[in-house]
């Protein structure tokens, strides 16, 4: 099956660096006349622009996978070689003393805007073709908004209230003109689920090219937007979640529906594991309903590789020299896996210990998703973890997890150094298991007598889970641990069906950067980070004087260049930045 690949990057008639701040990046005078702008052939090429984007215009220090802003969860540390190692994350991960000026603040918003541009040049122009001479201008046209809508989607769960470029037809003048409190919380996540809507009513169920959104991967981020937006923040003076909102996650339901995801052929994959290899026949598995593209030997130095990634490859001497150990699993993630003899989470005592292989059972992904010391790494034998400098550039501050989720063995041919380590291997946006789960919580919240349905959702990806072994079936017996994971099987409460949709959430998505987000989402964050914090400290010292503030650290400020430019359009979110 083909991929897409986000290599191309041609001539974009504007570019604007945020919405305030325009330039103008012209073509060659005389080399493009209007009647060529109608070109079919070219518009292509304008499209594939807007698809390149989400490539040219990351980077290592600005990940659209959202790993960098991830830190500031209970599932990672920053890493690197210390507090002064990308010290803006650093901030970040401890909430404390970050600006409005620092640089990491303002580049994510430019970039994603950046991105948001290319889609709407395309627009304009796909808006102007014959449908007669173009018969796929409504599915370009829907491939557009959808990845407009993940620009947006991106933009308000870092920053809440922003601006909204959502008509292409806007002059320049225009767009400088709009302002980041248009719309209320509520009105603006509407604005995200508008563009994914017209995505699910013109997508088809399948794409040739596997780069392209298909129906099921605009339903699953219409319930991705409706589950946000069904917590409402709709006071501009904080950000207390007031209510839950039914009719979102009615809708959430409705777009989770397995006869959706069926049609294009989704679904669990039989290993967990699965998703998270780089070798073409786990590419674009059954799992993934939309991934951003990457590969190798495709004509191109060094191929189209991830390379936004490249900051969390370990520093092992000799085989990733310069690799920079950042984005490094927590003590508290590590002691989340840990089961009881039901082979069932500890809830809210999983922390009193910290996970011991040799006397304790845990979930398999655990396994699949944390390189501990005593364990290979990368499933490879030839790379045991131990407590040295060689799996911790910080030696030990920010300790001696790594990431598997991210990294490939370096032993294989999927490793690639170019200016950074860089992989093949795709970034998936949102898979399946994530679909069910959003399904469970929609169920759970709505309390009307679905609950069970909920936990059987649930129940599917445990026992997805629970046959998760075919890369670590030796670990038992070569390195002494004991995996046991079981189904929930009583009869559940909503209070206690919620709090094991949040703890699986957690276990299934670790390191995927959904955490953080979570939290902020159900109204959480101040309790469940400051507990970290406290309970971290031991195992990190960084977190001595950790605090988060209540109503300004769940969003990122409004970066000062863009208040600046904005000639007073633009309004700083509350907390007092």
């Amino acid at each position: 099956m083909k991929k897409l690949l986000y290599t191309t990057a041609l001539g974009l008639a504007v570019l604007f660096t945020g919405c305030t701040d325009f330039l103008e990046d012209q073509l060659p005078q005389g080399t493009i006349d209007n009647e060529q702008l109608k070109n079919p052939e070219y518009v292509d090429d304008l499209v594939i622009s807007a698809y390149a984007g989400w490539i040219s215009a990351e980077d290592i220090n600005s990940s659209f996978s959202m790993w960098n802003y991830d830190v500031r969860s209970d599932d990672a540390y920053k890493g690197g070689n210390g507090t002064e190692d990308g010290d803006v994350f650093h901030k970040l991960e401890i909430s404390q003393g970050i600006m409005t000026t620092d640089w990491n603040i303002s580049d994510m918003w430019q970039r994603l805007y950046n991105c948001i541009s290319r889609v709407n040049t395309a627009l304009q122009q796909l808006n102007q073709l014959d449908e007669s001479s173009y018969p796929l201008k409504q599915q370009r046209i829907a491939e557009m908004k959808f990845l407009r809508g993940h620009g947006h989607f991106l933009l308000k769960q870092l920053y809440k209230n922003i601006v909204f470029a959502n008509d292409e037809n806007l002059s320049p003048e225009e767009y400088n003109n709009l302002s980041n409190r248009t719309y209320s919380n509520d009105e603006g996540w509407q604005q995200i689920a508008n563009d994914f809507q017209f995505a699910f009513d013109n997508l088809p169920d399948t794409q040739a090219d596997k780069g392209r959104p298909t129906r099921a991967a605009a339903a699953a981020y219409l319930a991705k937007t409706y589950l946000y937006k069904a917590y409402r923040q709709d006071n501009p003076d904080n950000n207390e979640v007031t209510s839950i909102n039914a009719e979102d996650l009615e809708k959430v339901v409705t777009y989770t529906e397995k006869s959706i995801m069926q049609a294009g052929g989704y679904g669990l994959e039989p290993d967990f594991h699965n998703n998270f290899r780089p070798e073409p026949q786990y590419e674009n598995g059954c799992e993934s309903l939309w991934a951003m593209q990457y590969s190798m030997n495709d004509g191109t130095k060094n191929g189209n590789c991830n390379w936004s990634f490249g900051l969390i490859v370990p520093n092992i001497p000799g085989v990733t020299d310069g690799g920079c150990d950042f984005y490094k699993p927590s003590q508290n993630l590590v002691n989340a896996f840990r089961t009881d003899a039901e082979g069932h989470p500890y809830f809210d005592t999983f922390n009193d210990n910290d996970y011991d292989a040799a006397t304790e059972t845990a979930d398999p992904r655990l396994f699949l998703t944390v390189g501990m010391p005593g364990f290979p790494y990368e499933f490879n034998s030839n790379y045991i973890m131990d407590r040295s400098s060689t799996w911790s550039r910080s030696n030990g501050l920010y300790g001696y997890y790594v990431t598997l989720k991210h990294n490939v063995d370096p032993d294989g041919e999927y490793l690639i150094k170019g200016a950074w380590w860089g992989t093949p291997m795709n970034h998936i946006v949102i898979r399946y298991a994530d679909v069910l789960l959003m399904r469970a919580e929609a169920l759970i919240q709505l309390n009307d007598g679905r609950i069970d349905e909920a936990v059987s959702l649930i129940n599917e990806v445990r026992n997805r889970a629970k046959q998760s072994t075919g890369m670590i079936a030796n670990y038992p017996a070569e390195y002494g641990c004991t995996f046991n994971i079981q189904p929930y099987t009583g009869s559940y409460n909503h209070d206690e069906a919620l709090k094991m949709l949040k703890m699986e959430r957690r276990l299934e998505l670790a390191m995927e950067s959904d955490r953080f987000f979570d939290l902020v989402r159900w109204g959480e964050a101040k309790e469940v980070l400051d507990k970290y914090y406290a309970e971290e400290a031991d195992n990190c010292a960084i977190y001595s004087g950790a605090s988060f503030t209540r109503n300004k650290n769940e969003y990122l400020p409004i970066p000062f260049a863009q208040i600046s430019a904005s000639n007073g359009h633009y309004t700083q979110n509350c907390g007092g930045w």
